[in-house]
């Protein structure tokens, strides 16, 4: 079987982990790099990824997380949070970044960085929130496929209060909004779910020739 179906067919979204089991630094490395090097629109990267490494801290974010268990229990834990707005030093420090990283000089794509201010500007505020929180997702699913190349098992997870988590992580301050929760681990070798077929659509049923 192709190796990259191999890793997508292992995966699933593990409901209970194994407490005992951690994640190396190497490997946990290797899940951060992937996601700072997920592509966005522009590349703008509009995203800030907390690791919740605090024992108190996450027993209190699983309180707003309908009590899942896998808040607490799995090896590691990150919420994924996009900016609320774009301001113009944004985009500044980006065309530095770019011009530092490819050896460019900055007045050769300086006009790159006007472009991108004219089309994000005009935005109403809550469509560029939105169109912000849409670049975690693209994250997310770069990074569930590195934890099944890596046979390290993730849950995605949307079911928390996002204004609770914005609260107790002071993210509105930071122009910072909660948008997904992923936790990161080994499944239990009692977790039920881990022996269920995958279910998903044919390929007749989702792709359509025109």
């Amino acid at each position: 079987m192709n190796k990259i179906i191999e890793d997508l067919n292992w995966r699933y979204a593990v409901k209970k982990y194994d407490t005992t089991k951690k994640i190396s630094t190497e490997d946990f490395n290797t899940i951060k790099e992937s996601l700072r090097l997920s592509p966005s629109s522009f590349g703008l990267q509009p995203l800030k990824y907390i690791v919740v490494e605090n024992k108190e801290l996450r027993e209190e974010l699983k309180v707003h997380s309908f009590n899942q268990s896998q808040i607490t229990d799995a090896s590691h834990m990150i919420v994924i949070c996009s900016f609320i707005d774009i301001k113009e030093n944004h985009i500044d420090q980006y065309i530095e970044n770019i011009a530092k990283t490819r050896s460019q000089e900055i007045e050769k794509i300086v006009g790159f960085g006007d472009y991108m201010k004219k089309e994000i500007f005009p935005m109403d505020k809550s469509l560029l929130a939105n169109w912000n929180s849409k670049q975690a997702y693209i994250a997310l699913g770069q990074v569930l496929h590195t934890c099944a190349n890596l046979r390290i098992d993730a849950t995605p997870m949307e079911g928390f209060k996002a204004d609770k988590y914005d609260e107790i992580l002071c993210l509105t301050e930071q122009n910072l909004k909660s948008i997904l929760v992923c936790a990161f681990g080994y499944r239990s070798s009692d977790d039920l779910n881990s022996s269920l077929k995958k279910v998903r659509k044919s390929q007749d049923e989702l792709f359509t020739l025109k």
